[in-house]
């Protein structure tokens, strides 16, 4: 397959070698193309969510969705967003301004952090370190803290039980991701989110330990509570809490929010994609020869574009199904149910490890 850090090191010696430039205006010239790149993607990506999460919804709803801004209403997001830009930002006059400004850059450098360590393609990764799944892990609990200090920040009662409500949800289905992850690190033996993809070479994760779907199928429940996605959306319950969190906030605050959500449901989508389902790696079976090469034409980036799609639309199939949970169901349901579990199916691994 095609590895993309032939381009990314044809740049480099661009930069130094042709155009004599030191290593100081490279590295920064490097990174500015890096950030652009990310922050493109990251725009993109989230126009086509909210885009499909409209037509999803609509179809299950038995519906047509946006139809009117542009051919089949494809224009309809990027009017959202013209109306987002131009709103008029306002501030409770008792709210705690500080952590009222801080709590939305939070919740952005949490979801573009995470989004970093996504790899695309061979070679194609922005952030691969040997304790990547630690450091992704770590930065995604960053997003907690936008959440409770936005409800605490805005001075409302609403805000600040949705914060509440946020804080424990997200806190408490982290630990399950964390163990789910754990066993794939197990089975590869390596944290670093490139190793992780390589090992799955000849096999998909999911089918190198009888207990890896079972890893994989906690992964989505725990991954949907930590994205605040339906049916774990009670932090943000309209019929409840008005808006949940960013109640007060409007324009670009809320923007930032709304933004946020769909790219942690991408970024969610994307690790379970990777450390599951192999990531850019193609579907490979042992001893189809021809299969296999077949297989390897289909350039890598496809490959996890389609697996973080499919993902994505099982999430919004989830969401769009089941009712909404009550606190108590989605904290009973962690605790004494998904984590007990969870330790369990660590422990098989381990031995499976052992014997096999």
């Amino acid at each position: 397959m095609f590895d993309f850090s032939i381009v990314t090191t044809w740049i480099d010696s661009l930069l130094r070698q042709t155009l004599g430039l030191g290593d100081f205006l490279s590295i920064l010239i490097e990174c500015v193309l890096v950030g652009v790149a990310i922050l493109t993607a990251y725009a993109l990506i989230a126009i086509v969510l909210i885009f499909m999460e409209r037509k999803v919804c609509a179809y299950f709803q038995c519906r047509l969705g946006p139809m009117r801004v542009g051919p089949w209403g494809i224009f309809q997001v990027f009017a959202d967003v013209l109306k987002m830009l131009i709103k008029e930002i306002f501030v409770v006059d008792k709210a705690d301004k500080f952590l009222y400004y801080l709590a939305p850059v939070l919740v952005i450098v949490a979801s573009v952090g995470t989004f970093s360590f996504l790899p695309w393609n061979n070679g194609a990764q922005v952030l691969d370190f040997n304790v990547g799944i630690f450091l992704l892990t770590a930065i995604s609990s960053i997003g907690v803290l936008g959440i409770f200090l936005a409800g605490w920040g805005s001075n409302n009662k609403y805000s600040v039980v949705s914060a509440m409500r946020g804080a424990v949800q997200m806190i408490s289905y982290e630990i399950s991701l964390g163990l789910c992850i754990i066993s794939a690190v197990l089975l590869t033996g390596t944290m670093q989110i490139s190793g992780i993809v390589g090992a799955q070479g000849s096999a998909w994760l999911i089918f190198q330990s009888p207990f890896t779907w079972i890893a994989f199928l906690v992964f989505l429940i725990a991954g949907n509570a930590e994205a605040n996605r339906g049916p774990f959306d009670l932090a943000e319950a309209e019929s409840e809490l008005t808006a949940g969190y960013h109640t007060e906030y409007s324009g670009m605050g809320f923007g930032f929010y709304y933004l946020a959500e769909y790219l942690n449901l991408f970024v969610i989508s994307g690790i379970a994609a990777t450390v599951f389902l192999g990531g850019w790696m193609p579907l490979h079976v042992v001893g189809l020869d021809g299969f296999n090469a077949a297989m390897d034409y289909i350039p890598g980036i496809i490959w996890f574009m389609g697996k973080t799609f499919a993902i994505v639309w099982i999430l919004m199939w989830i969401r769009w199904t089941f009712p909404r949970l009550r606190i108590d169901q989605i904290l009973t349901l962690e605790w004494k149910y998904i984590m007990p579990f969870m330790l369990v199916v660590l422990a098989l691994t381990t031995v499976w490890i052992a014997l096999v």
